[in-house]
């Protein structure tokens, strides 16, 4: 690391408020990292140099296209595109006075020390003294492409290291420099973490830093051990998949996506480290090969898989390269027998202890991920005194960064410190001298659960201390470590989180929506309940990784095939009820959706007091892919929304004129963006564009760190109720249009019918929408209750049930979590 100037550091006069952002570099980490910011409503200059030969015009075309490619993205970089209109492009000759009303500077031009210092010399004179100034670097050190600044910029100078792609990668790495001013640094972690929802982990200032270190440490040691033990790549991607709680993409897939030339550059960077990092991190010979070839990944249409143009088979449209030839051939599913085991164990740390808990086994599979995992280990716990603070910052960067379902800290707990520790002395293996420390201090996991919380192992003391938190920070697991539960079933859970507020917790597989789930919900919210009279308002939400993936198709399925439809029509009840009773709660009731919410888990949310929804939010009533109609009030909800909304664009008071209310334009156009959301199954893929598909409200606030979701909901349950909350009551004078309109609906399905976009079946549901919407046959302009609308939601739901396409559809998406088209 360079030497810093021996100048005495000063501090920033004052730290400013982040309200104004400018990126250096419009590169694929700069440009999404500014798309990132305006989702965070911020305005953000980005500049990049001018291409050579530009003319007037064109001088900032650099920084035109990336934003162009930011609104053709997959996926997505805004969470609304209209959000592209707070980017301002320009470029570093003409437009570095628009540095000076910027409060943030990220510089993330090309991972060369001499352009960064170069460019950090060209900037200064337009920056204000209390600007923040940071750099995206992946590896270089941070310090020393300051090192030639003056001590005032040094102060407001260190290091923000996002993930690609910013957007939907969490961690956000800040290191830390000796003369970095810690308030500045505490400004924009408090603003990285609220605004745009990062997990922050606080770096030493060393190659790679903490996530890359250890991520390319193991994805070069599985390329390693793939030569040793001989197996392919489609193998090892089968071996470092969901199977060790990473993402299904495996190593070599991941590869292609991030660039086989990102990995290989951070690859590059263990050379400034220990020496035996450097050894087990260097690039094999294939790979070299491949780098020479420009075969890079998907960037380039080929890297260690090869896509095939016009496959006719699309679930088998790779081509996989067999690394000892070079060549690609047809790629393989593997099948090993100890994989096969693990998959009837459903939670991570139960897999591990099948997969490897008594050593490596005798297939090859076992002995790879033997090897593997206890390798990262090793490794993770060789580099901390030197990249972290403390264990719990390495497994939250892996976790944040890499998408670990546990970090590599949490993961040796569940295989067992002292266990593996012993196979690994007996075969004569690495053991790593933190855990010979931790086992020789009498303890035997680098966690523990406490009463008051987790706690993590600490090397200078040898004991254990708590893990430090932001305020804000919770999740429903630490409210029952304290408090305990209410009530519980195998569904659902009732969780005292503090402030006169309870949860009622998802917990189900996927939290789909059974009996379970739908009594706990009802006898909690009822108004003569235990729970209503002793707390003042409730969220609805989980820890789990999706929301809801709607009704449980399972039972569902299982009553048609018995031909009971008694049962399917007293479960139908008992779900709008259940939505019911969310809806007429003397207590206000917040859902907090987050990551997926399909059919039912949508009309939970739409039936709540208001909804308190995490940024990432991918939202829809999808229930036509299975050949249903939303039945649990969703319908409903939608045309409500639709009579609400033209009352106010139409001006027609629905109560003096309810018949020029039905005809009016304004409900026609109101109903059909309702119906094509329902029988399109839309799904939003952001919480901003569920607004625009009505299924949230432009007055329910919206949470971009999940870990904040929790306590954010609940200060809007707090917040109804201080406001003197009064429960609704039942509508009994809703104005539908009946037939008439529905018939305008239908002559659009008609239409698409003949334009062969959609199915005979597809008609048919989407018919039983129009007639929802509408009221049904009946005259325009009467009145109808919702009991009425609930009515026809399960008329049709029924009628739909009983058709064998419908049943076709749920049985298909059951076996391959896909809707079928027939």
């Amino acid at each position: 690391m360079s030497t810093a100037v021996a100048d005495a550091p000063s501090t920033v006069a004052m730290i400013p408020l982040i309200r104004r952002c400018a990126v250096l570099g419009a590169g694929t980490m700069g440009s999404r990292i500014a798309a990132h910011l305006a989702n965070a409503g911020l305005p953000v200059v980005l500049l990049d140099i001018i291409p050579a030969g530009a003319d007037q015009a064109s001088r900032s075309r650099i920084a035109g296209q990336a934003l162009q490619g930011l609104l053709k993205a997959k996926p997505a970089a805004f969470y609304d595109k209209s959000s592209a209109s707070l980017i301002t492009i320009g470029n570093f000759e003409d437009d570095l006075a628009q540095l000076k009303s910027c409060d943030w500077i990220i510089e993330a031009v090309t991972e060369d020390l001499a352009i960064k210092q170069a460019l950090l010399e060209k900037i200064a004179p337009h920056l204000r003294p209390d600007a923040i100034i940071t750099t995206n670097t992946s590896g270089l050190p941070v310090a020393s492409i300051a090192a030639k600044m003056p001590a005032d910029f040094r102060a407001r100078w260190f290091g923000t290291h996002f993930f690609n792609p910013p957007r939907y990668m969490r961690l956000l790495e800040i290191i830390r420099t000796p003369e970095a001013n810690p308030q500045a640094i505490a400004a924009i972690a408090d603003f990285a973490d609220r605004r745009l929802g990062k997990s922050i982990v606080y770096a030493h200032d060393t190659p790679n830093f903490i996530a890359n270190r250890i991520g390319v440490f193991a994805m070069l040691t599985a390329v390693d051990l793939m030569q040793q033990l001989d197996l392919t790549i489609e193998d090892v991607d089968a071996l470092t998949g969901s199977s060790i709680g990473w993402p299904r993409t495996g190593t070599f897939r991941l590869a292609d996506m991030v660039g086989i030339d990102v990995l290989a550059h951070v690859a590059r960077n263990f050379s400034s480290t220990k020496a035996e990092d450097a050894a087990a991190t260097r690039l094999p010979q294939f790979i070299e090969s491949m780098l020479a070839n420009k075969w890079l990944g998907d960037k380039t249409g080929q890297g260690f898989y090869k896509k095939i143009p016009d496959a006719p088979d699309p679930k088998n449209n790779r081509l996989a390269l067999d690394w000892k030839t070079l060549e690609y051939r047809p790629a393989q599913r593997p099948k090993f027998p100890s994989l096969e085991m693990a998959k009837n164990a459903e939670a991570l740390p139960e897999r591990l202890q099948v997969l490897i808990g008594n050593g490596p086994g005798k297939d090859k599979a076992s002995q790879f991920q033997w090897m593997l995992l206890t390798r990262i280990w090793n490794c993770a716990a060789d580099c901390l005194p030197e990249i972290a603070d403390d264990i719990s910052s390495i497994d939250r960067a892996m976790r944040t960064g890499f998408n670990w379902e546990l970090g590599p800290f949490e993961m040796w707990d569940a295989v067992g410190v002292p266990q593996s520790v012993e196979r690994l002395r007996a075969r004569n293996e690495h053991v790593s001298p933190q855990a010979e420390t931790l086992l020789a201090s009498g303890k035997t996991s680098w966690y523990i659960d406490a009463e008051e919380g987790r706690k993590e192992f600490v090397l200078a003391s040898r004991g254990y201390q708590a893990i430090q938190k932001p305020a804000g920070i919770a999740s429903i697991s630490s409210f029952k470590r304290a408090n305990g539960v209410i009530r519980k079933n195998a569904g659902a859970s009732l969780v005292d989180i503090g402030e006169g507020i309870a949860c009622i917790e998802l917990h189900s597989k996927k939290n789909a929506i059974g009996d379970d789930i739908v009594s706990l919900i009802t006898q909690t919210l009822h108004p003569d309940s235990e729970p209503v009279r002793n707390f003042r308002g409730f969220v609805i939400s989980g820890d789990a990784s999706d929301f809801s993936v709607g009704a449980n198709l399972m039972q569902l399925l299982l009553a048609i095939q018995e031909a009971d439809w008694d049962e399917v029509d007293l479960a139908v009840r008992a779900f709008q009820r259940m939505t019911t009773s969310i809806k007429f709660c003397p207590r206000p009731v917040v859902a907090a959706p987050f990551s997926l919410c399909l059919g039912g888990g949508v009309e939970i949310s739409l039936h709540a007091t208001a909804r308190h929804p995490h940024a990432e939010l991918y939202m829809g009533l999808v229930e036509a892919g299975v050949g249903l109609i939303p039945a649990g009030g969703g319908t409903k909800e939608m045309a409500l929304h639709a009579v609400d909304a033209a009352a106010i664009e139409s001006g027609i008071s629905p109560m003096d004129a309810p018949l020029r209310f039905a005809f009016s334009s304004e409900l026609q156009e109101a109903l059909k963006q309702r119906f094509e959301t329902i029988g399109m199954a839309k799904v939003s893929t952001s919480a901003s564009e569920a607004r625009s598909l009505d299924l949230l409200k432009s007055s329910d606030k919206i949470t971009l760190h999940r870990e904040r979701l929790l306590l954010d909901a609940r200060e809007t349950a707090i917040y109804l109720t201080e406001a003197g909350y009064a429960a609704p009551t039942p509508r009994t004078q809703i104005p539908v249009p009946g037939d008439q309109v529905a018939a305008t609906l239908r002559l659009g399905v008609h239409l698409m019918r003949q334009a062969e976009y959609i199915s005979d079946h597809d008609v048919k549901i989407a018919n039983f929408v129009a007639r929802i919407l509408c009221g049904g046959s009946i005259t325009p302009g009467t009145f109808v209750t919702e009991q009425y609308l609930l009515d026809l939601e399960r008329e049709a739901f029924l009628s739909l049930c009983g058709e064998r396409k419908t049943q076709e559809r749920i049985a298909f998406t059951l076996k391959t979590g896909k809707p079928l088209r027939n």
